[in-house]
């Protein structure tokens, strides 16, 4: 497979999308709790363990279909915003996430935001998932800044497992680069602490010099994200006591 699963579904136009969906439906039926959408979904001829026919619609319900997968990747996608204000998530130091992951019941968009951002995710007792895009919603991160993520003495991520920090370009995809480093973290075993017992990690596009090149995550010269993956978390994590620092810029 040469093109990404993400981008192959948002290249869909409404027939295909639904077409697929019903025929993933036979294999994959909905729960009992689905039932208000189920219902929802049999006025425009999706009906489980049927074939979806889009000829058989009326030519309004044909044309609005036409205009659905635009409108439907923002709405998906700006649950960000939304999920943080309903208290479903939180956004605290320029990073985004929920202890609630992986536990959906009928939250379809919380569900789609995290399929279309990372195809699944675990249960929040195994692994809860930090994402920043920038250190507010209005300064994305750009390989044309240099950044710090400064960990004070004792305040790495608590986990009984491991914690990596992963950046990812503005694909959502690894960005090659000349040291072949994606993320740095637990498994890091150059990485190295300041003296008094913190952690300072460099996240830009150039080598921030030999000394510090063993806590450098290099960064593409475009716009990326940065995760977190807690594995494993302390309570301190799950209750919400520890978050992320904020990445600065350096000067």
């Amino acid at each position: 497979m040469k093109t990404a699963i993400r981008d192959q579904v948002n290249a869909m136009d409404a027939r295909s999308y639904f077409k697929l969906f019903a025929e993933l439906l036979k294999n994959n039926p909905p729960a009992a709790e689905d039932g208000p959408i189920v219902a929802r979904l049999a006025t425009i001829g999706i009906v489980p363990g049927s074939d979806f026919d889009a000829s058989r619609l009326d030519p309004a319900t044909a044309k609005g279909l036409e205009a659905v997968p635009k409108p439907a990747q923002e709405e998906i996608m700006g649950w960000i915003q939304e999920g943080t204000l309903r208290g479903d998530a939180k956004f605290i130091h320029g990073w985004f996430y929920s202890t609630n992951t992986g536990v959906y019941g009928t939250n379809y968009r919380r569900r789609a935001l995290t399929t279309a951002i990372g195809l699944g995710a675990n249960l929040p007792r195994d692994t809860v998932y930090p994402v920043s895009r920038g250190s507010s919603p209005l300064e994305a991160y750009s390989g044309a800044n240099k950044y710090v993520l400064h960990f004070n003495k004792g305040e790495l991520p608590p986990v009984n497992g491991f914690w990596s920090l992963t950046l990812y370009n503005k694909e959502h995809l690894f960005e090659p680069n000349a040291i072949h480093r994606y993320s740095l973290g637990t498994k890091s075993k150059s990485m190295k602490q300041n003296p008094d017992g913190s952690l300072t990690v460099y996240v830009q596009n150039s080598s921030p010099g030999p000394e510090k090149q063993d806590n450098w995550l290099p960064a593409p010269k475009d716009k990326f994200s940065l995760y977190i993956r807690a594995y494993w978390p302390k309570e301190e994590i799950t209750s919400g006591k520890w978050v992320p620092p904020l990445v600065k810029v350096a000067h």
